[in-house]
């Protein structure tokens, strides 16, 4: 299975990467991939590289959905639901 994620750019470095941020975790990529990315944008992010582009409210609702989900299986952990 492969999972791309959507993360916010922080800041643009030299060779077409870019710094972004990852759940608190700054992290390097690649936009390569990818034109015309400014800071404060959203990408989806897979294995390095940033694929395309994404609306800023399709990013926010995503990742919202993510945590949801966090939230929701670690409570299941946390009374044993989960197996």
């Amino acid at each position: 299975m492969c999972l791309a994620i959507p993360v916010r750019v922080e800041q643009l470095t030299p060779g077409d990467n870019a710094i972004v941020n990852l759940g608190g975790v700054r992290k390097e990529i690649s936009l390569s991939l990818v034109e015309d990315v400014a800071v404060g944008d959203y990408v989806i992010l897979h294995v390095g590289y940033a694929l395309q582009k994404l609306d800023v409210d399709e990013a926010e609702q995503t990742l919202a959905l993510f945590a949801e989900l966090n939230a929701h299986t670690d409570a299941q952990l946390a009374d044993g639901s989960l197996a």
